[in-house]
């Protein structure tokens, strides 16, 4: 409001006094006075004044209940929970319950529900409800409910299993929930993610699907035009009517009214009534990132797209011009939004777009015939969903091809934004000088960021809380001591290092913070040899250059009430260097190895810097090089002062990954020359 205010008063004082001004500032009180309105409403509700206390209220839910990703919380990995959105008299909150009978669910069914009341920080509603009882339906789903329910249920079940599986019911319906995360990464890293959720794209195909079909059994345009309308309206209800999907729709529109008019001016004013609409239906747009790149997206295809396919169409076919310009321009204004909220772009992902285009089209009507018969003949759906699991298969290939390459890291928030937009807006006006002054300083900085910058022998992983460290035996092959809490994390780590074969991966105990980034380790790697549980005290391996020595546990398969006290520890020495690798052993074994180990060049401190630590034992390692993997602002309190300053009054050097990023260190004849992550500035990288 006060924005609006303040330009009103601006405009006011210039005597701008045009109707577009007028129009503009409408638009901007009306919206400022919805969300107001609505922040009112929710800062007013009674759940607000009842935060931590235990509630029963009855609800209807709103969104189809999701699971979420199993999550390592400190050493423990939480199963799935299942969230959903419901409305209550009180206003609208988000559950979130541990029991797997919320997925029967459906939106606008009554439901009973009783947990925690707890603040969130989602704008849209007034409070969590955590929940760890069963969720009692007051009612069945209304038949219309069940009957897309089924739909739904009907494509996932058709389109089989897998990562193509999983794609289809995304490019149709806007159904992820059969995808990994490890596909979804993938997808993100290859810039095709837009393609798994409903956009203005699923609405605009669908609608020339229905038109062209329409035209054999109605001869009237308008009648058509009603009668695809209403079967967009149910495909709305089809995909959920989420506020991502109503702005799609509304984009969609617009793309169809200059379609329809030939004439690129009559769909800008068609663009601002969306705009508009939007917001005023659901104010919270105005702050979604997602509202505002479905608008630049939608303004560049309008506005850039076509200028660009003139351009284009001088020195290249003209049909490739267009496949060409269609992602260009909506890339171009998207670019500083996605820079700014992802901190990366790939400089491939253009050209995965353009690869993948062809195959769109297909996947989506096949598929949207396949979702519609599904209730009625399943093999049928089977049958159809078959005819475009090759196309499937073709973008997940592009996709996997395309997350290999580097993106360019460059930091997220508003000076990332204003560095592309400037630089974008540098290519609008120079082009090629522009061109090669970008690339030329882009490489520059990016030279200059990469880390490690050489050759390394020790590297320890920024994988958040957890532990994953790295020796390096040359020619891509490495040993990998446990592998973090995140199955992303270390595969970008593995990947920065070129790392392809583990000549030995070492999982110390089981807790998720050390192993549950598995998968990543070992995605498209060889594993030639795995210590885990099946080594013990006395168990001696040389690979490469490096001997290692197991110092604990005593026996293999050892149980003990603590996890922590089977980890495997070990000393690992070369002609350069001794590492002490001391997994989370605490005290009551660290007590029995005492006198076992010796002096250490560097010593991966025991449970992550934890207050849990045996004096006698860190003064006889007295290591040059303290190295402590623990995740920032944990709630554990690790690494534990005491225990830094233990190590310091022994003159180590501690380095810590939550301040200090991953960390290489290069070994010459016991000398150490270490380097970190955040020792300088990186304003960009390839990563």
């Amino acid at each position: 409001m006060v924005v609006a205010i303040a330009l009103l008063s601006l405009l006011t004082l210039f005597k701008f006094k045009s109707a577009r001004a007028l129009v503009l500032i409408a638009a901007i009180l009306l919206g400022s006075s919805l969300m107001s309105l609505r922040q009112y409403s929710l800062n007013q509700s009674e759940l607000r004044n009842r935060i931590g206390e235990s509630f029963t209220v009855a609800a209807r839910v709103r969104t189809d209940p999701v699971a979420t990703s199993a999550k390592v919380f400190g050493r423990n990995l939480l199963a799935a929970r299942y969230t959903f959105l419901a409305a209550t008299p009180f206003g609208p909150v988000r559950v979130i319950t541990p029991h797997r009978s919320a997925l029967g669910l459906l939106p606008g069914q009554k439901i009973l529900i009783a947990g925690r009341i707890v603040e969130s920080s989602e704008r849209r509603i007034a409070a969590l409800l955590i929940s760890n009882s069963e969720v009692k339906a007051l009612a069945p789903p209304s038949r219309w409910a069940k009957s897309l329910a089924a739909i739904r249920t009907g494509l996932r079940s058709a389109s089989g299993s897998g990562d193509t599986g999983a794609l289809i019911p995304g490019m149709v319906i806007g159904d992820t929930a059969k995808q990994s995360a490890d596909f979804k990464n993938e997808m993100r890293r290859a810039g095709l993610t837009h393609l798994v959720a409903v956009s203005g794209a699923n609405f605009a195909i669908i609608s020339a699907f229905l038109l062209w079909a329409a035209q054999f059994a109605i001869r009237s345009i308008p009648i058509r035009l009603a009668a695809t309308a209403v079967a967009l309206a149910c495909f709305i209800a089809l995909v959920r009517p989420s506020p991502s999907v109503l702005r799609a729709a509304a984009m969609a529109a617009v793309m169809l009214i200059a379609l329809g008019t030939r004439q690129r001016g009559d769909s800008l004013p068609a663009l601002g009534f969306a705009i508009a609409a939007v917001v005023a239906i659901d104010p919270w747009q105005s702050r979604d990132p997602g509202f505002a790149l479905s608008v630049l997206a939608t303004a560049g295809l309008l506005l850039l797209a076509p200028r660009i396919t003139d351009y284009l169409s001088v020195r290249i076919p003209k049909k490739i011009a267009i496949a060409l310009a269609i992602p260009i321009a909506a890339m171009a204004l998207c670019l500083p939004v996605i820079v700014a909220l992802s901190g990366y772009v790939s400089p491939v992902s253009i050209i995965a777009n353009i690869v993948a285009a062809p195959f769109v089209a297909p996947i989506t009507i096949v598929g949207f015939i396949a979702a519609l018969i599904s209730p009625l003949s399943l093999s049928a759906a089977t049958l159809l969903v078959s005819l475009v699991k090759p196309a499937a298969l073709a973008i997940t290939a592009i996709a996997r091809w395309a997350a290999h390459y580097p993106v360019i890291e460059i930091g997220k928030g508003s000076v990332a934004f204003f560095a592309v937009l400037v630089a974008l807006v540098a290519l609008a006006l120079f082009r090629r000088l522009a061109l090669v002054v970008i690339t030329t300083l882009a490489l520059v900085l990016a030279w200059w960021g990469r880390f490690p910058a050489g050759d390394w022998d020790l590297f320890i992983c920024d994988v958040g809380q957890g532990d994953a460290y790295v020796i390096n035996l040359h020619d891509h092959r490495a040993i990998v001591i446990d592998v973090g809490p995140d199955p992303i994390a270390i595969d970008a780590c593995l990947r920065q290092l070129k790392v392809e074969v583990i000549s030995l991966l070492i999982l110390t105990h089981p807790h998720a913070d050390h192993v549950a980034g598995l998968a990543g380790a070992i995605k498209g790697r060889t594993v030639e040899a795995q210590w885990y549980g099946n080594i013990a005290a006395g168990a001696k391996a040389t690979i490469g250059e490096y001997s290692i020595e197991v110092l604990w546990p005593l026996t293999a398969g050892l149980a003990d009430p603590n996890p922590n006290n089977v980890s495997i520890a070990a000393i690992i020495r070369s002609q350069d260097m001794t590492l002490f690798a001391a997994g989370d052993i605490e005290p009551p074994v660290q007590e029995q190895l005492r006198g076992e180990v010796g002096r250490v060049d560097i010593y991966k401190v025991a449970h992550h810097g934890s207050r849990y630590q045996d004096p006698v034992l860190i003064r006889e390692l007295a290591p040059t090089l303290a190295l402590i993997s623990v995740g920032a602002d944990n709630t554990y309190g690790h690494p534990a002062p005491a225990t830094i300053s233990a190590l310091t009054r022994l003159h180590a050097k501690v380095l810590r990954t939550d301040s200090d990023g991953a960390i290489s260190v290069v070994a010459a004849n016991h000398q150490l020359h270490i380097s970190t992550e955040n020792e300088r500035p990186r304003l960009i990288r390839l990563h």
